[in-house]
């Protein structure tokens, strides 16, 4: 099952131009927003992005930004909602 965070209202933006296709972004992403096609990175995934920001954090070449914490704040309060602790793995909200 694929988790949707945001609609209309993400922040993540991906600059193919400046990527230099280390898969940084891939490693890190909680949600597997991001993958490699062959040599190159990808942006698959956007509405499955929940703004953590540790793609931003860790990519080397600044192809990416995005405002942490929206995307985190939800995960969180459908977390308590639900019952369950929040799908946001170990690089969310900025820790």
């Amino acid at each position: 099952m694929r988790w949707t965070y945001l609609k209309n209202g993400e922040t993540l933006a991906f600059d193919a131009a400046a990527c230099v296709d280390c898969g940084a972004c891939v490693d890190v992403c909680p949600h597997g927003v991001f993958a490699m096609d062959g040599k190159k990175a990808k942006l698959l995934y956007r509405a499955s992005c929940m703004e953590c920001g540790a793609c931003a954090k860790n990519c080397p070449a600044e192809a990416l930004s995005v405002s942490p914490g929206v995307g985190c704040a939800a995960a969180i309060i459908m977390g308590k909602l639900r019952g369950t602790a929040p799908d946001c793995g170990p690089a969310c909200c900025g820790s």
